[in-house]
């Protein structure tokens, strides 16, 4: 587990405040209805997400759906618990994670890109399949494919109501030929209330794959997949929808 989603969890919402989520969210909302609707299974109700972070994005889709949240890191989920209270919280890693019982759609965002090798992905998109009821759609959402990845440099922060301040920097290095896996490093600054500021560095390990790949994955899960491109703030990106049959 990195620095970032435990020792220094509790600065997510500064980091990245969850009102900067609300046009992404309702985004997801949409195509996953949509994909409900192609398929036939009608209005969408309990929706699985995995990965679930500290619930930004939750904090906007718990107003369409009811959320039930997995989450593998502890201090992640008390920063989630405290922004949606009304959902339901469980530690777990989507990987393995099993939970007895199934859902309308299950939702993946970037937490997906923790998976380096084709074995985790698969892994991952398995745990979707078990939790997907008949008819049931999949919305998952990396930051990028190997048709759409740019070494990239980001910043960004914000403060909370506390008047705590943080600022990032995000680097993003290209994967070595062959590979599939590359390395994000992150500089956080952040300024406690007496004035005084910290320096975190983070370094992140994450999986690009192909469009091919995706979908050859999906299928030996048993889902019917297609690539679904979402479009953030003018940037278009690559999504997959996967549908189980119904029976």
């Amino acid at each position: 587990m990195t620095e970032f989603y435990e020792g220094i969890a509790d600065w997510w919402p500064v980091i990245s405040p969850p009102s900067e989520y609300a046009e992404e969210a309702a985004l997801y909302v949409e195509m996953i209805r949509g994909a409900a609707r192609s398929s036939g299974l009608g209005p969408v109700r309990k929706v699985l997400e995995l990965g679930s972070g500290g619930g930004n994005n939750a904090s906007h889709m718990k107003r369409a759906f009811a959320l039930t949240l997995v989450e593998p890191a502890d201090r992640m989920r008390e920063v989630s618990r405290a922004l949606n209270p009304e959902c339901l919280h469980l530690a777990g890693d989507m990987r393995d994670v099993r939970l007895g019982r199934t859902f309308d759609a299950v939702f993946v965002h970037d937490a997906v890109d923790y998976m380096t090798t084709e074995d985790d992905l698969l892994a991952a998109l398995a745990t979707v399949a078990a939790h997907l009821s008949p008819g049931g759609v999949a919305l998952v959402v990396p930051d990028a494919t190997a048709e759409t990845f740019e070494e990239a440099t980001e910043h960004g922060g914000g403060e909370d109501t506390r008047g705590r301040k943080a600022r990032y920097l995000q680097w993003t290095l290209p994967p070595a030929p062959g590979e599939t896996s590359y390395t994000v490093h992150y500089a956080f600054l952040l300024r406690e209330l007496d004035g005084s500021v910290r320096t975190v560095h983070d370094v992140h390990r994450c999986g690009v794959f192909g469009r091919a790949t995706w979908l050859r994955l999906f299928a030996e899960v048993g889902l019917s997949a297609t690539r679904a491109p979402r479009t953030i703030e003018g940037i278009t990106y690559d999504s997959f929808v996967g549908l189980r049959a119904a029976p």
